[in-house]
Formats: C-alpha cells, sequence, structure tokens
C-alpha cells in the first residue's frame, strides 16, 4: 500500500516537473526569445509594420483606412473626402464604433456569389460613383477605365493598396480638389508605386495611407 501510494506521488510530481518545465519554455522563453528576434531583425513588422507622420503613428502599412467626410444630419453612409486618394470599397462583413479609422469589426470578405444580385448592383453603384467622382472639367471618366479594385472589396475587407491604373484614375480629381498640376499629381503616384515582388511575384501596388500623406506634404509646400 504504501508502495503504491509513493509510486502515485512520484508520478505527479514527475508530471508536474514536466508540466512546469513545458510552461517555462514555451510560455516564457521560447516567445521571448522568438520577439527578441523578430524586434531585433524586423522591428518594423513585428510592432504592426506602423507608419508615421509628423511624429506620431497615424496607422498601419498593413491596414487600409477611410477618407470620408463627416456624416449629414441623416445621413448614414458618409460622402468620401475627395480631395484624398481613395482605397478599396469597404464591404467588409460589420463594422464598429472603436476603430473609427476604418470601420470594420471582422476581417473578411461579404460571401456574396458572382451571380449574386447584391453583388451586381453594388459593383454597378460603385462604378457610376468613380466615373462621377473623378470626372472634372477636362477630364472625364470612362466606365470602361475603372479597374475591378476600384469597384470591389478584397478578400480580407482590410487591404490598404489599390493598383496603380486605379492610383492613375484619380489623379486629374486630385490636382483639381488640391490646386496642383497633373504632372505633380502623377508624379507622386509613381513614386509610391511598388513593383511585383522579387520582379515577377503579385502585381504593382500604391498604398493609399503613404500616398496620401505624401501629397498632403505636397499640398502644404506648395
Amino acid at each position: 500500500m504504501n508502495n503504491s501510494v509513493t509510486n502515485t506521488a512520484r508520478l505527479l510530481w514527475a508530471g508536474l516537473r514536466a508540466l512546469l518545465v513545458l510552461t517555462l519554455v514555451t510560455g516564457v522563453i521560447y516567445p521571448l526569445v522568438v520577439t527578441g528576434i523578430a524586434q531585433g531583425i524586423f522591428p518594423g513588422k513585428a510592432n504592426g509594420s506602423e507608419i508615421k507622420a509628423d511624429g506620431k503613428v497615424v496607422g498601419s502599412s498593413l491596414i487600409g483606412q477611410s477618407y470620408n467626410l463627416p456624416l449629414k444630419k441623416g445621413q448614414e453612409t458618409p460622402d468620401p473626402d475627395l480631395k484624398w486618394f481613395q482605397g478599396r470599397p469597404q464591404n467588409g462583413l460589420g463594422a464598429n464604433s472603436v476603430n473609427t479609422q476604418y470601420k470594420l469589426l471582422l476581417s473578411g470578405a461579404t460571401n456574396l456569389s458572382a451571380d449574386s444580385k447584391v453583388l451586381v448592383r453594388q459593383v454597378k453603384d460603385a462604378k457610376a460613383a468613380v466615373v462621377k467622382d473623378n470626372s472634372v472639367p477636362g477630364y472625364t471618366v470612362k466606365a470602361s477605365q475603372v479597374p475591378a479594385d476600384a469597384v470591389t472589396s478584397s478578400g480580407s475587407g482590410l487591404d490598404p493598396d489599390i493598383s496603380p491604373a486605379y492610383a492613375d484614375l484619380q489623379v486629374h480629381r486630385i490636382a483639381e480638389k488640391n490646386g496642383l498640376s497633373v504632372t505633380q499629381v502623377r508624379k507622386l503616384v509613381d513614386e509610391h508605386t511598388d513593383g511585383r515582388t522579387l520582379g515577377f511575384i503579385g502585381e504593382p501596388t500604391v498604398n493609399v495611407l503613404e500616398l496620401n500623406i505624401a501629397l498632403k506634404s505636397l499640398v502644404t509646400k506648395s
């Protein structure tokens, strides 16, 4: 009987020691080592790929932001602030009142099928808005010029980038709204266009937040 109790106590103590060691290794040492390596080699990515402007963090290069006007009385959907470059439509899964920069509660697509009447209507309405908003005196946008990313949300609903084609489509409007020349704005887009990874992976992109920060700086200097 005593031997049985002793063996049980030994097994319990052995199990407890294993639990303590594994907790220390996997719960303390490993996370600290990984965090230390990440901070040392990739500090920007480890801290959320933060973007700073005027000495403070204004967002992340991985998460899109909205550039809208304040809601008017009785208005449910805000109008876009057309002095800024606009990102992709924000048709995510939900909204919240905490993250006011980008009102999405969940990351995800709308899950609407390609033949969904709701999706078709969203795309048609978005295309009409893009044509209307970006047509300025001396420059009229055609429906055929509107790229897909201008009228559809990304799989995550949080895409921070747009295509160079969509950025270029907005150049004349940005120039007109901010008192800049088309040449100045187009140069800005070119300077903030990232090519394919390793020259062949993916597509060229333009980060909207970084582009708008550069735009604000250019307007301030002009």
